[in-house]
């Protein structure tokens, strides 16, 4: 019997292949129920307009009850003989954003918290396209170095320290008794 996953990810395949993708949006891979390579081209008058990049979805056996590990793919190069627009002599690498670190990984909520088993791979795809054309200054995260240098191969089994509370220190003055 198939699983949940596989079947949920079958119509995906299947009504991207019949209905075709969202505008922008190019099915690279999808040779199996593990990970599926999809393109990003952001549209229109904005500071990534002509530069595609490559998506690495990976699908865990919850899925869709959990989100899809979703990263772009650092110097992506697409296989010979693909029918998408994406040139097999060109690189594809991670665009610079602020909520893109330079591994590929990804800070968006759509990929952890807000996530639902309503949204599909290319309603993803379309939220990352958003984040992108929306962006208004290309750069990097504060703490991108540090990141990359400890970040797992899983983004979601990162720690980012904005998910810790933060810790509230008050200091008295001497002249006050406790």
């Amino acid at each position: 019997m198939a699983s949940i996953s596989s079947r949920r990810l079958a119509k995906e395949l299947r009504d991207l292949q019949t209905n075709g993708t969202p505008t922008g949006i190019e099915l690279i891979a999808a040779d199996n129920w593990q990970s599926w390579v999809m393109g990003i081209e952001v549209l229109g008058d904005t500071l990534y307009a002509g530069e595609k990049f490559a998506l690495l979805f990976r699908f865990e056996s919850q899925y869709p009850i959990s989100s899809p590990i979703v990263t772009f793919i650092p110097n992506y190069r697409p296989p010979v003989g693909n029918p998408s627009s994406f040139s097999p002599q060109a690189v594809y690498g991670v665009p610079m954003h602020p909520h893109v670190y330079s591994n590929g990984h990804i800070c968006a909520s759509i990929l952890g918290s807000d996530w639902s088993p309503v949204l599909t791979v290319a309603t993803v795809c379309i939220t990352l396209q958003s984040m992108l054309a929306s962006c208004k200054k290309k750069e990097r995260p504060v703490d991108n170095d540090r990141y990359v240098l400890t970040a797992p191969d899983n983004p979601k089994k990162a720690s980012h320290p904005d998910a810790f509370p933060t810790l509230t220190l008050t200091f008295f003055p001497d002249s006050i008794p406790l």
